[in-house]
């Protein structure tokens, strides 16, 4: 019997809390998040590596509050009023803008408006706050005093987890080893998980071969080939 049930249609993949895996590497860190609107001067800092979840978690509460979302390197000043009094997400908030300037005045005046009645203001980064570069000393003294939420790198369970979901996106049953073969094999990310899943239905094909731990292996081969020939 085949070991896998395929359709042709591909599953959408909105940020939804539901499917947000928790684990000892995150749990904390969505504990503090859920603590909004009683959020330290209306303000908290979600941060962990790339593909730990953060846009995940940051969609998935903007969704719930009806956040407006900004990008910290497009923050247009004309609709700085248009925030007030309401939840703002900013992302890569550690990522500078070709004016650096005008990034760092947006970003005061946010933390400012923060704790106004309905508002709050969630920012994510890689980095921690008190690492981010600033002009400014007024924003430096408050990027500081930030509320920071971390989240790890993914464990065990959340590998798991986002396999699993890929998986089903890409509507694929793998065979019953194959999950626990990748979580101890692959980079520990969300993308590098997607990544897998997306070369393991290429390489399953038209003809829908069986996914495998021995389809697994040999794409995990054929890519520590390249990567040993790129050194």
């Amino acid at each position: 019997m085949n070991q896998q049930l395929r359709l042709e249609l591909r599953r959408s993949s909105p940020y939804r809390r539901r499917d947000f895996i928790v684990s000892p590497s995150n749990e904390l860190a969505v504990r503090t998040l859920d603590g909004w609107p009683n959020w330290h001067a209306g303000c908290l800092a979600l941060t962990g590596p790339e593909g730990s979840g953060k846009t995940h978690l940051a969609r998935a509460w903007a969704r719930k509050t009806g956040a407006q979302i900004v990008t910290a390197n497009r923050f247009n000043a004309a609709n700085l009023a248009s925030l007030m009094g309401r939840p703002v997400l900013v992302e890569d908030a550690d990522q500078p803008s070709k004016d650096g300037c005008a990034s760092d005045d947006m970003l005061f005046h946010l933390i400012n408006m923060a704790g106004e009645r309905g508002g709050g203001l969630l920012l994510t980064a890689r980095t921690a706050p008190t690492e981010w570069k600033t002009a400014l000393p007024d924003l430096r003294s408050r990027l500081n005093a930030l509320a920071v939420a971390q989240i790890g790198a993914p464990d065990d369970a959340v590998l798991d987890g986002v396999l699993r979901k890929f998986f089903g996106e890409h509507n694929i049953k793998p065979a019953d080893d194959l999950i626990a073969y990748l979580v101890r094999r692959i980079e520990r990310s969300a993308p590098a998980a997607r990544a897998i899943v997306e070369q393991l239905d290429e390489a399953a094909g038209p003809e829908h071969r069986p996914v495998t731990r021995v389809l697994a292996r040999q794409i995990l081969e054929i890519d520590g080939d390249t990567e040993a020939l790129v050194e």
